[in-house]
């Protein structure tokens, strides 16, 4: 539990290892026949925990173990992988920030000049800023959206830090001037349009 003053720390392997430990700490204790049942040997509950992590690498440790507490007070039974990975992002989208999902589908989407794009949130438009806007729009693998996704869900963390991000909107520097008839009068006349 982080309390006021503390700043949380950026996710790393060992925290995410440690979340899958915990996690698994946690189902053994609230479901202990259950989990016995199904992860009753060494080898399935090495197996079960590497299915697991791979499952579940695209999430933050604190959200992993905020769902996992999520679903052991809703649940008489045993979840499934696929329980805690809707929990997740259930938990995910309460921050009222959008998923690195949605945000990268955003960055696609948008368009020239970005600055003046509506985006659903300015940490998108840095995260597709610092990936680059052409490598954005030329490739959609695999390999982009997990460069996307790992600056954007870094820029989260520092929003959900406290950092505020702005995008300063470029002010045209020409004012548009009223029309002056006269003149576009004498025009037509002189070229006869």
């Amino acid at each position: 539990m982080i309390t006021l003053g503390q700043k949380r720390s950026t996710s790393t392997k060992e925290d995410f290892i440690n979340a899958i430990d915990e996690l698994f700490l946690k189902l053994e204790l609230a479901y202990h026949y259950q989990f016995y049942k199904v992860f009753g040997t060494d080898e399935k509950l090495k197996e079960g925990k590497k299915l697991w992590a791979i499952s579940l690498k695209n999430k933050n440790p604190e959200v992993l173990l905020k769902a996992v507490e999520s679903v052991i007070s809703s649940q008489s039974y045993l979840p499934t992988l696929t329980d805690l990975i809707k929990a997740c992002n259930e938990m995910d989208g309460m921050d009222g920030l959008p998923s690195a999902e949605e945000a990268y589908i955003e960055a696609r989407k948008s368009y020239q000049p970005r600055k003046e794009f509506n985006w659903s949130n300015p940490i998108v438009y840095y995260a597709g800023k610092k990936i680059g806007w052409n490598s954005l729009n030329e490739k959609d693998s695999k390999e982009n959206f997990n460069n996307f996704r790992k600056i954007f869900n870094s820029l989260k963390a520092e929003a959900l830090n406290g950092k505020k991000f702005e995008i300063n909107k470029t002010k045209d520097a020409k004012k548009l001037k009223p029309l002056n008839k006269k003149l576009l009068d004498k025009l037509r006349k002189k070229y006869k349009v």
